[in-house]
């Protein structure tokens, strides 16, 4: 499992890493000592298992996952035991308490090797689809056979998925992370942690805030692009 280490203490990440050498399965590709460097280190390396320190002087480590838009697995690492709620409220992996005990690493390396394992099997179950395609669509008792070329806009209602096309919005229980993995990424866009845009459907696209942008679709939606998806958008769409 390729992990990043994420602590502003050094000792932290050394004490860490001297545990981690009794784990064959782990291999540590980089460490980072506060959120920005993590955010930057992670879309390099793009890591399977954060090992991430809640406490850190710029952003916290919630603050850095709701910056990710496709999150690794994460074991917290922390000296506090009043964020374990919270942390879970996250997806946390498990959240182990500063010293950390070689047993109770162990368990949470394994939970890791299991999730990371689904996740390999799922990403071989699926394939992209095709623009041309059409998938059947159930919400309730209603049913639609829907070109994906008609799905102009995504959007994530909790565990659902609200789907978008020809005045429809049926919820399918599906996760955004899974439809963005299915989906043609020349045609489906996305926009921010909440929305995938079709790029079809885009009337125009204005400068926003702090170098965002605001995307207004034909079919009349606004959806502001997030910071770092306006970069992405920026350069996939530039000459």
């Amino acid at each position: 499992m390729k992990a990043l280490i994420i602590d502003d203490s050094s000792l932290a990440r050394q004490e860490l890493k001297h545990l981690l050498k009794n784990f064959n399965q782990v291999q540590i590709i980089g460490e980072a000592e506060n959120a920005q460097s993590a955010l930057q280190l992670i879309e390099e390396k793009k890591p399977e298992l954060l090992f991430l320190d809640i406490q850190m002087p710029d952003k916290d480590g919630f603050e850095l996952l709701e910056e990710l838009i496709d999150v690794p697995e994460v074991i917290f690492t922390t000296a506090f035991n009043q964020y374990a709620m919270k942390a879970f409220d996250h997806n946390a992996l498990d959240y182990l308490q500063k010293p950390i005990k070689e047993e109770r690493l162990s368990l949470a390396l394994e939970r890791a090797e299991e999730k990371i394992r689904l996740r390999e099997q799922q990403a071989e179950d699926t394939k992209t689809l095709g623009i041309d395609k059409q998938v059947f669509v159930k919400d309730g008792e209603q049913c639609w056979f829907v070109n994906l070329a008609d799905i102009h806009l995504m959007e994530i209602m909790g565990s659902y998925t609200r789907i978008f096309f020809n005045e429809q919005q049926p919820m399918i229980p599906r996760s955004l992370n899974y439809m963005e993995g299915r989906l043609d990424p020349e045609v489906f866009f996305r926009a921010n942690r909440q929305q995938i845009i079709n790029l079809k459907y885009i009337a125009r696209i204005e400068p926003w805030f702090s170098g965002t942008l605001k995307v207004y679709l034909k079919t009349g939606e606004e959806i502001e692009v997030s910071r770092r998806q306006s970069i992405r958008f920026r350069e996939i769409m530039s000459f």
